[in-house]
């Protein structure tokens, strides 16, 4: 089951939480007060960058009739749009880059390089995810209204294609952050205003369709122009270079949400939350995965994950040396800090997403106590010197779990040689 009771789960006391507040509080002052003319040259040549590889791309697509020049263009114009996506266009939106004042680096200017509107974005991505990380019922994002990612999500026969949901979702990433804000399910269910319904239709469809002709029908046809390039050969390689961009981001964000010790929440706790509760919150609903500077960058600095919950809106490049002193607050309030190696991390999430496919009565472990989930219960069997901090008394339920299969294995194993003496 989700969580119900954060402080209970966290082993903190409300005085231990305010401190804990004070202490994110300043390590977010003191990265404030030091952003300066270092950070914005960096985004600035990033977007530089980014912008160079496009038109290259595009460039040497004026020869995709070649095999090499399709492949070359393809992958320039892939990472061109991994960019755009996960390190500039998302972070931009975000507000990162606000504090600089410039009309073009802004995040109520910024458009992106998607289907999805980026007004539309902001509102269920800036707001209701980040605001309410993993609240069950509150956060679109648990699942993308698609996935059963949670064995508090009841099963239904249609979780049978979890993994096939999660492929075509995987391939067509943008579509489905850009129909996320439509929220399809109430449209059927009667239960939206249909008024405010037609008006972002009525925008996703001007965003969408000026994507689609841009990247489907102006480019390829302007490539065609090129003798030795086709309007199909550079239609294959615009398709091509969206799909693996998709496939990226939507490996970053799974990771990031959904491989073991990424907790879920019930509404109650967001009665009478805090700004300390909200940001336990966030540390214990997020996972990041080991990184160096180029994974740092791909992904949008969203490596770090756990960081970039806790200051949605500070620098991406600074978040690199906030998770040095995050990780020094988790280790002295005794809470976990959820990280691991990129590909492992990503194959927990499928691992999870194929799990829950299946109805609670195949799933081995229980609902309060599975790799993929915790509740405040799972500590229930702990006497209290090992109910310490969160990070300390999971590995005593651990151990706990361990002796216990030891001795279920100890007395299968009697009860073999048992049957074996009787032959």
């Amino acid at each position: 089951m989700a969580i119900t009771d954060v402080p209970a789960f966290a082993h903190l006391t409300e005085a231990d939480i305010e401190s804990l507040a004070v202490e994110l509080d300043t390590i977010r002052q003191d990265i404030e007060d030091s952003l300066g003319e270092r950070d914005a040259r960096y985004i600035r040549r990033t977007i530089a960058a980014q912008r160079a590889l496009e038109v290259s791309g595009r460039l040497i697509l004026a020869a995709s009739s070649k095999r090499s020049a399709f492949w070359a263009g393809t992958a320039s114009l892939a990472l061109a749009k991994i960019i755009e996506n996960m390190e500039i266009g998302h972070n931009v939106m975000h507000g990162q880059w606000d504090w600089m004042n410039d009309p073009e680096i802004h995040s109520s200017t910024w458009e992106w390089d998607m289907t999805g509107a980026a007004k539309h974005w902001r509102f269920t991505h800036n707001f209701m995810h980040h605001k309410y990380t993993n609240i069950l019922g509150m956060d679109d994002d648990v699942g993308y209204g698609l996935l059963r990612v949670t064995r508090d999500q009841k099963w239904k026969p249609h979780n049978l294609f979890n993994l096939v949901y999660n492929t075509v979702l995987a391939v067509l990433f943008e579509w489905g952050v850009a129909m996320q804000h439509l929220e399809i399910g109430k449209i059927f269910r009667g239960r939206d205003n249909r008024e405010a319904t037609m008006v972002r239709l009525r925008e996703f469809g001007a965003k969408a369709s000026q994507q689609v002709f841009k990247d489907y029908v102006a480019y390829p046809a302007l490539t065609s122009l090129s003798p030795w390039a086709s309007f199909k050969s550079t239609l294959k390689a615009n398709v091509l270079a969206n799909i693996i961009r998709n496939l990226w981001s939507n490996a970053v964000i799974f990771c990031g949400h959904f491989p073991d010790g990424a907790e879920k929440f019930t509404k109650t706790d967001m009665v009478g939350e805090t700004k300390g509760h909200w940001y336990l919150r966030q540390m214990l609903g997020s996972a990041n995965f080991n990184n160096g500077p180029i994974l740092r960058f791909l992904s949008g600095n969203l490596c770090h994950q756990i960081e970039h919950h806790l200051y949605p809106d500070l620098p991406s490049n600074r978040l690199h040396e906030v998770s040095i002193r995050v990780r020094e607050v988790c280790d002295k309030y005794d809470l976990p800090y959820t990280t691991g190696p990129f590909l492992v991390q990503y194959l927990k999430t499928w691992r999870t997403i194929a799990k829950l496919s299946l109805p609670d009565k195949f799933l081995k472990a229980t609902a309060d106590d599975a790799p993929e989930t915790h509740s405040e219960r799972m500590f229930a069997e702990l006497e209290p010197a090992e109910r310490r901090g969160l990070r300390s008394a999971m590995a005593a339920a651990r151990e706990r779990r361990r002796e216990r299969r030891a001795v279920r294995k100890e007395k299968r194993a009697a009860r073999r040689e048992r049957r074996a003496l009787a032959a």
